[in-house]
């Protein structure tokens, strides 16, 4: 029988989970603002009034959650301009969680550079796996992989293999 000992979640492992909440939240807010319209405050004062979201907030990394969701919410046209051309339909016709996730994770790719593309893509495709349709997250990983391909393009074309012609 082994015996492992407990190890406490060391710094970099506590932002990343903190991270993911965030993320996950933003996605709700994102999805609330879609089919509600209300304001970003609106939104956001919800996160504070409902009993489950405050307790999942206070777990998040709250500054990105604001960061994230707010940008989200308040740039229509520009998020709409990076994501549409990748798509094969309207953004308005696009399932309502797998729009909300694109616009958290392209918000990401924008704005926060210190996040490796890779890590936006993959935490991305995870909420869809979770909270989309069957197959939807094959979908956000394409669109996301090309949008990273534009938004990040130094970092994107450092990671790809390079092929011998």
């Amino acid at each position: 029988m082994s015996t492992k000992s407990y190890k406490a979640p060391n710094e970099m492992q506590q932002f990343i989970a903190r991270r993911r909440v965030a993320r996950r939240l933003a996605m709700i807010g994102t999805y609330q603002w879609l089919i509600t319209g209300n304001s970003f405050q609106d939104i956001y004062l919800n996160f504070q009034q409902d009993p489950e979201l405050a307790a999942d907030f206070r777990k998040s990394d709250a500054a990105f959650f604001h960061q994230v969701l707010r940008f989200s919410i308040e740039n229509t046209e520009s998020l709409e301009a990076v994501i549409a051309p990748y798509l094969d339909r309207k953004l308005a016709q696009v399932d309502v969680i797998e729009h909300a996730v694109m616009r958290i994770a392209t918000t990401e790719l924008l704005n926060h550079p210190e996040t490796p593309y890779k890590i936006v893509v993959t935490e991305a495709v995870n909420l869809t796996k979770k909270f989309g349709a069957e197959e939807a997250h094959k979908f956000v990983n394409a669109v996301l992989d090309k949008v990273a391909s534009q938004t990040r393009k130094s970092e994107f074309e450092a990671s790809r293999p390079v092929t011998k012609t």
